[in-house]
């Protein structure tokens, strides 16, 4: 009797395949809030800085605005002229939202954080200006309660990682939503302000046990027992490391921006979802594989994905001109309420 062919246990999930879902629902969404009159949004994208891997996701930005009926302007500025640049830009009504590449002073972070808060309200298609941050760690999903038709913005890469577990069905459907990570451990390896510590507190605040990882230390994020309180709250664990965390994850996100780190595989337990969102690999690849039920390599094009989700919101926000019709309210109201 010929034996059975053994089915791998891994399953690799590429970007493309999340973000093409997500694409199809920002089309359908920006049809719906914008008059038939209007034209084609545009995303002002200012590059200050000569890192090689912003460059490319502007390249793929550009090309996935194109293809998607979006405007892209990508505004090549000296980091010295960058805050008049990104003034004028707040001030262009034919401007939509505006995107900044991050980090321009490498050694001076307070600069960087400078320029976020440069960025209008009203354009920050990335949600890294205060009173969106502010939503975010204290787990107000509006900016308008208690009407709550106004969706606060959340940033970019973080949510593209959420969409992505969404899309891996690790968040349960079933669950009221807010509470759909319940019962779930993640490793976040990055605690970063852009990126992993948004991320480890959208997580816990959707009710997942979160170990957030980087050079300091570890930390937890949780929304204590019973997922009981309103938001995240955050604990050191004192003398941790991943040797601790990986073997009681479900869920292993990494982010380190350097081609020397790898995730010790050996730590991993068997059937852990692993994502990598650094743009070197975080994960040995081969390896990986053998241990993790499913892997995604890279979630880069899931965050454009994301970014002009983010800007069809903004559109959605803006005081509704005179003579909206109640389809177009209604729509504006609904878009992406679901998160």
């Amino acid at each position: 009797m010929a034996s059975q062919e053994v089915p791998k246990t891994c399953k690799v999930i590429l970007a493309d395949t999340i973000a093409k879902k997500l694409l199809a629902e920002v089309k359908e969404t920006l049809a719906s809030v914008q008059s038939p009159e209007a034209g084609k949004p545009t995303l002002a994208a200012f590059l200050a800085n000569d890192d090689p891997a912003a460059g490319q996701y502007a390249d793929w930005s550009k090309k996935t605005c194109e293809e998607n009926g979006f405007n892209f302007d990508l505004r090549k500025v000296d980091k010295e002229s960058l805050e008049e640049a990104v003034v004028a830009a707040n001030e262009d009504d034919a401007v939509d939202g505006i995107l900044v590449y991050y980090p321009i002073w490498r050694n001076n972070q307070q600069q960087d954080r400078y320029i976020q808060e440069t960025v209008a309200l009203s354009k920050d298609v990335e949600g890294l200006c205060h009173t969106h941050l502010f939503n975010m760690y204290h787990n107000v999903r509006f900016l308008d309660p208690p009407a709550n038709t106004k969706k606060s913005i959340l940033p970019c890469t973080p949510l593209a990682i959420v969409k992505a577990l969404e899309h891996l069905q690790i968040y349960n459907p079933i669950l009221a939503y807010g509470n759909r990570l319940f019962g779930k451990t993640i490793t976040v390896i990055n605690r970063s302000e852009v990126n992993g510590r948004p991320l480890a507190a959208l997580l816990a605040n959707d009710g997942a046990t979160v170990y957030s990882v980087d050079i300091t230390g570890v930390q937890l994020f949780t929304r204590g027992s019973g997922i009981r309180a309103p938001r995240h709250q955050v604990h050191d664990k004192e003398g941790w490391g991943l040797k601790d965390v990986l073997p009681l994850s479900d869920v292993v996100i990494s982010g380190v921006p350097t081609e020397d780190f790898k995730v010790p595989t050996d730590l991993i337990r068997d059937g852990a979802v692993c994502i990598n969102f650094s743009s070197y690999r975080n994960f040995d690849g081969p390896a990986i594989k053998e241990k993790a039920s499913i892997y995604v390599p890279s979630t880069g094009k899931v965050t454009i994905a994301v970014l002009l989700r983010n800007l069809v919101r903004l559109i959605a926000n803006r005081p509704r001109p005179e003579g909206t019709s109640e389809a177009t309210e209604k729509a504006r109201n609904e878009a992406f309420k679901d998160g």
